[in-house]
């Protein structure tokens, strides 16, 4: 017996397929696509006037575990992301220890396999994410690590920088870089400009990321190297990404939900789940990035899901750790780029299939033949972020009783429902 989600609206970005249309799954495959497949003895969800697509790709996301069980697990991290429509996640190294060699990243891959959706590693670019040495690409990738990032620190070393993305000339895994001058950045904590100086807080300028953002550039373009950018968040870095990505094929770059969605104005008052890194910027920036996205610079959207304790976010704005979770809020803020004048094809082609290009692995699709990772949500239904609902171990979200638009509904990962809204009936 298989599963049919009918009556659906397919968007399926990588085929360009869109319209009405049954999906027959068995053994975790999709079997058809088509209009009415016979339900025979097969279990139908009725999808209508709901949104069928992949399911949500997102690859920069913390999952804390090895070292930090207490904020969040691979297992919890799963939970959370199918409830937010992800069936593919990639998490960065910066755990304790860090997945710097091959042990840790089969520990991460091993645990993954366990979870409710696909979980992917990310190893460091240099061992203990010092920036001083390079790891052992190759042993990591015989155990599956599909990117490699020292995210949450910057490679300084420009000679190191330049052997990591030489490196990728040979096994073709993205160098994935935290843009940001740590000399320019060190002590701060939010965007540097009115708002910091009113608040009293130790600014972080955009020079730091611009200016380590034309660094990495001009690596890639010396060396050929495949270089990925994580969270632009600045006017500047996405107009020399826009310089130069019509003649440089080996960059890409990414933006996070949070970057399009809010300005330094949320630090106001002191909101430590406002805190991230890099920091939120002006509104002038957030309209560039949004730019970005629209015009093709910035090639996908991102959570850069950090989970904090509650202890350590309270613990003053100045001492409390970088980072949101980002899973659960995802779909509701990206919808918000339609208002913006994307159109939906459009911004599920930025979850899906994009960022599976960026690693070069077979994901975002739905495709005869190919495994079935799918999400189904209504665009329209609108919610409240309680705290009392959300799936992650950690709290850390400054969009907690938000009033959000746009639900997921049920995710479906290696062809098994794995989340169902409670409210979805069928």
């Amino acid at each position: 017996m298989g599963l049919i989600l009918k009556n659906g609206y397919l968007i399926e970005p990588k085929s360009g397929k869109e319209g009405k249309y049954d999906i027959l799954i068995e053994k975790s495959i999709v079997k058809s696509i088509d209009k009415n497949i016979p339900s025979l003895n097969h279990k139908v969800i009725d999808c209508k006037n709901k949104i069928v697509c992949p399911g949500f790709v997102d690859i920069h996301c913390h999952l804390r575990e090895p070292g930090r069980e207490d904020e969040e697990t691979i297992y919890s991290g799963s939970l959370s992301a199918v409830s937010g429509g992800f069936t593919t996640i990639c998490c960065m190294p910066n755990t304790d220890p860090p997945l710097d060699n091959k042990v840790s990243i089969r520990f991460v891959y091993e645990k993954g396999e366990k979870s409710l959706c696909e979980v992917l590693p990310i190893g460091a670019i240099t061992k203990k994410r010092e920036g001083k040495e390079l790891a052992p690409y190759f042993e990591m990738i015989e155990e599956n690590a599909v990117a490699f990032s020292d995210d949450g620190n910057c490679v300084m070393d420009s000679n190191v920088m330049r052997r990591a993305l030489e490196y990728t000339l040979l096994h073709k895994k993205p160098i994935i870089s935290h843009s940001e001058d740590q000399n320019l950045s060190r002590n701060g904590v939010m965007n540097e400009g009115f708002i910091s100086t009113k608040l009293g807080l130790p600014g972080i300028p955009r020079e730091a990321e611009e200016i380590m953002v034309e660094r990495d550039i001009k690596l890639a373009k010396l060396t050929g190297g495949i270089l990925h950018i994580a969270h632009l968040s600045c006017k500047e870095s996405v107009e020399l990404v826009r310089r130069v990505k019509k003649n440089l094929k080996n960059i890409t770059s990414e933006v996070t939900a949070h970057h399009i969605t809010l300005t330094e104005e949320a630090v106001i008052g002191y909101n430590p789940n406002a805190k991230v890194s890099p920091p939120l910027r002006t509104e002038k920036d957030r309209i560039s990035l949004i730019e970005g996205l629209k015009d093709g610079t910035i090639d996908c959207i991102v959570t850069d899901h950090a989970p904090h304790s509650f202890e350590e976010k309270e613990s003053g704005f100045e001492n409390a750790p970088f980072g949101i979770i980002g899973f659960e809020t995802f779909l509701p803020l990206i919808l918000e780029l339609i208002d913006y004048g994307m159109n939906l094809k459009d911004v599920i082609y930025k979850i899906t299939y994009a960022p599976s290009k960026i690693l070069n692995i077979e994901r975002g699709i739905i495709e005869v033949g190919k495994r079935a990772d799918i999400t189904v949500f209504d665009p329209d239904i609108e919610w409240i972020y309680k705290e009392d609902k959300i799936k992650s171990k950690s709290k850390n979200t400054p969009f907690l009783n938000w009033k959000l638009k746009g639900k997921v509904l049920l995710t479906i990962s290696k062809g098994k429902i794995v989340y169902k809204e409670p409210e979805f009936k069928y």
